[in-house]
């Protein structure tokens, strides 16, 4: 039995996540050998930045591990959504998500483990999700999750690298025409 909320209903101008899902694998489409190529250097450029960006900001005393721990999860999840924004489809996406954690684990096995998806990202996607005053909320979430809600430094912190490294993404991204 169907219920209304099972059943979706595309007019003559789907969305831009109905025309990603049209290029899915599992739809039948396969993406060219130059297309795989480009995705997967994609996500290892996205990953190597990643790993510069640690090693720049390595643990200490001052900053204090827990906040290090938050900087790492919000870089990785931008990295994520940042595939998803400017990927053509959702297999480009998938390329280069799996391409970005392969570079991580086999540069920086510590890196990885401490920047995989946990409840951080949980958070990061309900404000993700909401699309509504992207940047800021985010830079909130980063501040609560630091244990310092609603401190205005956090808070722009947060909100900084968050558009720091979806720049990167981005810029990643044209470099390669993707």
């Amino acid at each position: 039995m169907f219920l209304d909320e099972d059943i979706k209903i595309v007019g003559d101008k789907p969305s831009l996540d109905v025309k990603k899902n049209l290029s899915n694998p599992a739809t039948g489409a396969k993406v060219s050998a130059e297309v795989q190529k480009k995705a997967e250097q994609w996500g290892r450029d996205v990953a190597l930045e990643f790993i510069a960006d640690a090693n720049e900001n390595p643990p200490s005393e001052e900053i204090g591990n827990d906040i290090l721990i938050q900087r790492r999860l919000l870089i990785s999840f931008t990295a994520t959504v940042g595939f998803e924004e400017f990927a053509p489809d959702d297999t480009v996406t998938g390329i280069a998500q799996k391409s970005f954690l392969d570079t991580l684990k086999e540069k920086d096995e510590e890196l990885y483990k401490t920047s995989a998806d946990t409840g951080a990202f949980s958070f990061y996607y309900l404000v993700f999700r909401r699309g509504f005053d992207l940047e800021r909320r985010m830079g909130q979430t980063f501040a609560m999750l630091c244990s310092h809600d609603g401190d205005p430094i956090y808070q722009e912190l947060g909100e900084a690298l968050y558009c720091w490294f979806l720049s990167v993404v981005k810029k990643s991204a044209e470099g390669l025409n993707i």
